[in-house]
């Protein structure tokens, strides 16, 4: 015999004498009549006797019976009441997502939302992991990523969010000084500024109008582990860099950076939301994904930052609202 409480036999047992039939147990348990048969007959035989008397018309609890349906019913109330509160933690969320996000997309993207997502979910917090080293999510016990970049990590599952486009980009004073270059191969490439995390392996790879693929290798004087800090010496007119859309949109839109070789492209990119696992993500996980998906995505087309929390005030004569 089990040292276990035979539970589904109580609880079954419960049900029989609360419908005072076996069929209308059954139908409320869900299950067939011989299973609520079964059960009761082997809770008889566990507890030593008779808890039903049944004929063909009638069911009637035993003097035994009535002793145990107060306990069996109580059990059973407590065993649901567990269910439910597990089942409401589950849906709702609440907890620490540890999240990692490369630097300068989340201090401009990401930060912004956070005041938005805590009056959301006041139970919820985050501890964020900024940096542009790629973290193991596994290995390193975090629940979610936002990564830049192509996903080689077959066991990782990544919902895409938007794309990410790289431009080549310089200071018009650059320009001026070293001339417009219409050709990859027109690049200087002892001004070419480089990025210690770029996923290929620090080689820009072009593709042309015409598909024609071209490689440069950046041998600048400078070379980052976060994007943000090729800006001081590219607005300063000192070199080339490429970076992604969402860190240079502002300097375009007012001329302090201009876009260089249109037509050639660099290889596209996206940010997307990775998890260990898609299977039973807990629900803080599940409310993260939602919220970014829902704010990032509507926010793709303008590539600028999110607007201001209300309790901040907006900058005199501009719109908090992205510019379409």
């Amino acid at each position: 015999m089990s040292k276990l409480p035979d539970f589904e036999g109580l609880a079954l047992f419960a049900k029989v004498a609360e419908e005072r039939s076996y069929a209308g147990a059954a139908r409320v348990a869900g299950v067939s009549v011989a299973t609520v048969s079964r059960a009761v007959s082997r809770l008889e035989a566990r507890l030593g006797g008779r808890l039903v008397n049944r004929s063909s018309r009638r069911l009637a609890l035993t003097a035994f019976g009535e002793q145990v349906v107060a306990g069996a019913a109580r059990a059973c109330r407590e065993a649901q009441e567990a269910e439910d509160a597990a089942r409401d933690l589950s849906r709702r969320p609440r907890g620490t997502v540890r999240l990692a996000v490369p630097m300068s997309f989340g201090l401009r993207w990401v930060a912004p939302l956070l005041p938005e997502l805590f009056r959301l979910y006041p139970e919820l917090a985050v501890d964020l992991h900024l940096s542009d080293a790629r973290v193991d999510l596994v290995g390193e016990g975090f629940d979610a990523a936002l990564r830049i970049a192509a996903l080689p990590d077959s066991t990782l599952v990544a919902r895409r969010l938007l794309p990410v486009t790289a431009l080549v980009v310089a200071a018009p004073a650059y320009l001026a000084r070293h001339g417009r270059p219409e050709h990859p191969d027109g690049l200087r490439l002892d001004h070419c500024l480089g990025y210690a995390y770029r996923a290929r392996q620090g080689v820009w790879r072009f593709t042309g109008p015409d598909g024609t693929e071209v490689s440069v290798a950046p041998a600048g004087p400078l070379r980052v582990t976060n994007a943000d800090a090729l800006l001081p010496v590219l607005l300063d007119g000192l070199g080339v860099a490429e970076l992604p859309d969402f860190i240079v949109a502002e300097y375009l839109a007012d001329g302090r950076l201009e876009a260089l070789l249109p037509g050639w492209h660099l290889p596209g990119g996206a940010l997307s939301f990775v998890t260990p696992s898609a299977q039973a993500r807990p629900a803080k996980v599940e409310a993260l994904a939602e919220f970014f998906a829902t704010r990032l995505t509507g926010l793709a087309v303008s590539r600028r930052p999110p607007p201001a929390p209300p309790s901040t005030a907006p900058r005199s004569g501009r719109s908090d609202r992205p510019r379409d």
